[in-house]
């Protein structure tokens, strides 16, 4: 098995939303609740993140934004940044330790500690655009990992992989005319935000360097599958990135209350088997795999287990042929 890092702390769960609010401390809960019962989380290497520099979330948001998000952060009770967006007294701090998270995580990939690593990590990021929270995000957690793993350790080529239920409009947006990075999502289509369609590929010198797959109310597991297959695969034998990193979303599961994909737990392993043989042929097989959305506690809990599951994985999906691909000897 693959040695696997897991990052966790429990400020994550002081980031209040209040009542009834779908994105809630209690996702967090769930998860470290099943693999505590499952004994999966035992496997793990434990990462301690700490709160990232502001010159790092910098590097993709606005400063102007990064401190109203700040000042907008309540002495009590909560504050709307947007209809769906609150913040809470904590929630500053929540977001700066989740972007922390990622960076630990890059830095345990990089230096070898792990070969991947799962981030469990609230408020969520893939919305948050370079100046405006949306969609539950404050900060964009995946694209701030994507440049620290560019300027901190050199990379060149990064590839990020959304297989959230929404469209990742803020990674997008952070990216959409760089072709240091490739930005891969599933989503359904048409449903919130409203972009990524198929039609939007990138402008200037990162045009081809962003896919969009957009599904219909109904997809499965095999959908996400075979746009896998027949997009991602083939565009990264040319991109060649050299780090993967997720934005896990398990808002797709067919238990989720937001949406209406009909995934299964079992469908996000085999999800999670096919990023790690490409990570496997591409990218020394490093993976950094970070919390998006996902709101059936239950669903959530079973699917984040699989998907680390998946994540220890090596080389089943090149050993058994996939994407044409042979183990080299």
């Amino acid at each position: 098995m693959a040695r696997v890092g897991f990052v966790y702390h429990p400020l994550f769960l002081e980031h209040e939303t209040g009542p009834f609010h779908p994105e809630s401390p209690e996702r967090l809960a769930a998860i470290v609740s099943r693999l505590r019962g499952t004994g999966l989380i035992d496997e793990l290497e434990p990462i301690d993140p700490v709160p990232a520099d502001l010159s790092w979330i910098e590097t993709v948001h606005d400063p102007s934004y990064v401190g109203s998000v700040r000042g907008a952060c309540p002495a009590e009770g909560i504050a709307h940044l947007d209809p769906d967006t609150v913040v809470s007294p904590k929630s500053f701090d929540a977001a700066r330790l989740a972007v922390g998270a990622v960076l630990s995580a890059v830095d345990a990939v990089m230096e070898g500690r792990v070969q991947r690593a799962f981030c469990a990590v609230r408020p969520p990021g893939h919305h948050a655009l370079p100046g405006r929270a949306m969609g539950f995000c404050l900060f964009n957690n995946v694209a701030i990992g994507a440049r620290y793993a560019q300027r901190k350790h050199g990379l060149s080529h990064v590839l990020i992989v959304d297989f959230d239920v929404h469209h990742g409009n803020g990674t997008q947006a952070a990216f959409y005319d760089d072709p240091s990075v490739l930005f891969f999502s599933t989503h359904q289509f048409p449903h919130y935000p409203g972009t990524g369609r198929a039609e939007e590929r990138g402008a200037g010198d990162g045009m081809g360097t962003t896919i969009n797959a957009p599904l219909p109310p109904g997809a499965g597991g095999a959908d996400i599958l075979g746009a896998l297959d027949s997009l991602l695969a083939p565009a990264v034998e040319s991109f060649r990135p050299e780090i993967v990193l997720v934005s896990a979303g398990f808002d797709g599961h067919a238990e989720d209350p937001l949406a209406r994909f009909e995934l299964t737990e079992e469908d996000y392993g085999e999800i999670t088997k096919r990023i790690v043989s490409l990570s496997e042929k591409h990218a020394k097989g490093r993976v950094v795999s970070v919390l998006e959305g996902g709101y059936n506690l239950s669903a959530l809990a079973r699917s984040v287990e699989a998907h680390i599951q998946g994540l220890m994985e090596i080389w089943r999906g090149v050993r058994s042929g996939e994407f044409g691909v042979e183990r080299p000897g």
